[in-house]
């Protein structure tokens, strides 16, 4: 089995040693800066398979790398790693293009765990078959994985966790998708603070399918939510 790469971007060099040591000794490649502006320099250079990002750093934050990265890779895991534990800092790791969220202190054994969850290859409910690559959900066309949605010409590039969402309702449509599996499957836990965040990323999902009436994003109470709409595979 191929070796993952690993991209960590944390300033505090004892535990940037901790958590290097210790990825390595499970067979991880990682390479390490604490610095933002080297950040994206060894992501162009030596591509990634997971990337751990501090959100405080000396020259920069973790944020606004992930948002430049998911500016051309939808697909590349993001674990952000932060003292931050207000709900609005959550919010915003998960809306810059993260797919999690450890607050610190946490253990490396959580922490391996998680980008394990995220490297897998058999994530709950993600896969694709070859006829979903290209949908239409009522006046709207979706290119998954790309992350495109299209109305009327205009096209928005959804990042990557906005992109996942939709996918899933989308294989799950007219059917209650439950808010438990989004988070397990998203966030890896269904706690307040994930919570929070999918109730962030629905609104935005409605937001963006507002334009047609015959598409609509159910939320079921007690339940999930569903995705009712008209879609025809190409």
């Amino acid at each position: 089995m191929t070796a993952k790469k690993v991209l960590l971007v944390e300033d505090e060099l004892v535990l940037a040693e901790i958590i290097r040591e210790s990825l390595q000794s499970r067979g991880f490649i990682v390479m390490h800066t604490p610095f933002a502006k080297d950040a994206l320099q060894l992501y162009h250079e030596y591509p990634p398979d997971i990337v751990i990002l501090d959100v405080m750093l000396p020259d920069g934050d973790g944020f606004s790398i992930a948002k430049q990265i998911r500016n051309t890779d939808v697909d590349t895991p993001v674990i952000f790693l932060t003292s931050r534990s207000l709900a609005q800092d959550v919010v915003e790791g998960f809306e810059s293009g993260g797919n999690d969220y450890l607050k610190k202190p946490f253990s490396l054994e959580e922490l391996i765990v998680r980008m394990k969850a995220l490297l897998s290859k058999n994530r709950l409910a993600i896969s694709v078959t070859p006829d979903s690559q290209n949908v239409r959900i009522g006046h709207y066309r979706f290119q998954y994985p790309k992350g495109i949605l299209s109305f009327a010409g205009n096209e928005r590039v959804l990042t990557n966790r906005e992109s996942e969402i939709l996918q899933m309702l989308i294989l799950n449509r007219n059917q209650i998708l439950s808010r438990q599996t989004l988070l397990l499957t998203f966030w890896n836990n269904d706690d307040y603070f994930s919570g929070r965040s999918l109730d962030v990323f629905m609104a935005k999902l409605r937001k963006y399918l507002k334009n047609d009436p015959s598409v609509s994003i159910l939320n079921i109470r007690g339940q999930g939510y569903k995705l009712i709409c008209t879609i025809n595979i190409d």
